[in-house]
C-alpha cells in the first residue's frame, strides 16, 4: 500500500507549486499527492504550467495520484448544461494527462445551489442515474486517450449514495477507465457508526475490484437531539483502519489511500498513525 495526501500545503493554483512543497510532502512520509488546482479550469489552463509542475513532482520523486475533476454537475436535467459538464470533464483529463496524475477523483455533481456534495430532491432520481451514466459514456474514450482513469467518488447526498447504486453505474458505462475512489465515510450512517468494520466489509464486498484507489478521513457522532454526524481528521473517529487497509491491500498491494480533512500540523502524525495501524494488520505501506 502506499499513503498519499491533499490539501494541507498543496496550492490551489498550479503555478504555485514548489520543489519544496513537494519535498516537504515526502518529509512526512507520504509518497503520493491528490492536487486539487481550483483556480485552474481545465479550459484555459496552458498546458506548459502543466508540464511545469509535473516534472516538479517527478523531480522529487512523488507520485501524482490524482487531480481534480473539478465536479461539475454530471446529472443535470437540462440537456446543454450536461453537455458542458461533459465538456469540462473531458478537459479535466486532458489536463490531468499533461499534470502525469494516474486519475481525477470526481463525483457526479449536485443539483444543489450551493454545494456540488449537497443534498437535492432529486438527485437520486432515477432520470439523475440515467444521465451520470450516459455522461460518462461519453468521456470514458477521452480518459483512454489521456491514459488518466476516472475515478468517481460516492457521498450519501448525491445519486451515488451508496455502494450498491456505485457498482451500477460502474458496469453500465462498461468502461476500464472508471474506477471507485472509495471513501467510507460518506456512506456511514447512523446504524452503521458503531459498526464501521462491518460497514467497510459490505461496500468491498459489493464493489471488488471496481475500486481503485482509497480516501482516508474519520467520522464522529455529536451528542445533540438530532443526528449528526461529522467528518474529522484521520483517527479521531470510529473509522475501523486496521479493517479498511486489509481490505484495500487485498485489492492491490501498490494501492493509494489518499488522506483528506487534515489540516498541515496534523499531516505528520496521521501518516504515522495509519502506518502504525497499517503494521497491526499486517499491511506493508511502501
Amino acid at each position: 500500500m502506499r499513503l498519499g495526501i491533499a490539501g494541507t500545503i498543496l496550492p490551489a493554483d498550479l503555478r504555485q507549486l514548489t520543489p519544496q512543497i513537494v519535498r516537504t510532502v515526502r518529509t512526512w512520509g507520504y509518497t503520493g499527492i491528490f492536487t486539487r488546482f481550483r483556480d485552474n479550469h481545465p479550459l484555459t489552463t496552458s498546458l506548459d504550467d502543466a508540464y511545469q509542475a509535473r516534472e516538479i513532482m517527478a523531480s522529487e520523486g512523488v507520485d501524482h495520484v490524482m487531480a481534480t475533476g473539478f465536479w461539475q454537475c454530471l446529472i443535470h436535467p437540462d440537456a446543454a448544461r450536461r453537455a458542458e459538464a461533459v465538456r469540462v470533464l473531458r478537459g479535466a483529463l486532458r489536463l490531468a494527462g499533461a499534470l502525469g496524475a494516474t486519475a481525477i477523483d470526481t463525483g457526479p455533481g449536485s443539483l444543489s445551489t450551493t454545494s456540488v456534495w449537497g443534498p437535492h430532491r432529486d438527485n437520486w432520481q432515477p432520470w439523475a442515474e440515467a444521465n451520470l451514466i450516459q455522461a460518462l459514456r461519453e468521456a470514458a474514450p477521452i480518459a483512454e486517450e489521456a491514459n488518466v482513469r476516472i475515478h468517481l467518488e460516492g457521498h450519501q447526498y448525491v445519486v451515488l449514495k451508496d455502494a450498491e447504486t456505485m457498482a451500477r453505474v460502474i458496469d453500465a458505462v462498461g468502461s476500464p477507465w472508471l474506477k471507485c475512489d472509495i471513501d467510507p465515510v460518506n456512506w456511514i450512517t447512523l446504524s452503521t457508526y458503531y459498526h464501521t468494520g462491518s460497514a467497510i466489509d459490505a461496500m468491498f464486498d459489493v464493489l471488488g475490484d471496481r475500486i481503485g484507489s482509497g480516501h482516508s478521513k474519520d467520522i464522529l457522532i455529536w451528542d445533540t437531539h438530532t443526528v449528526h454526524l461529522d467528518t474529522v481528521t484521520t483517527g479521531q473517529g470510529a473509522i475501523d483502519h486496521q479493517r479498511y487497509l486489509q481490505r484495500l491491500h487485498a485489492l492491490d498491494p501498490e494501492i493509494y489511500l489518499v488522506v483528506e480533512a487534515c489540516s498541515t500540523a496534523d499531516a505528520p502524525g496521521v501518516c504515522a498513525f495509519l502506518r502504525r495501524q497499517a503494521e497491526l494488520a499486517g499491511v506493508e505501506v511502501h
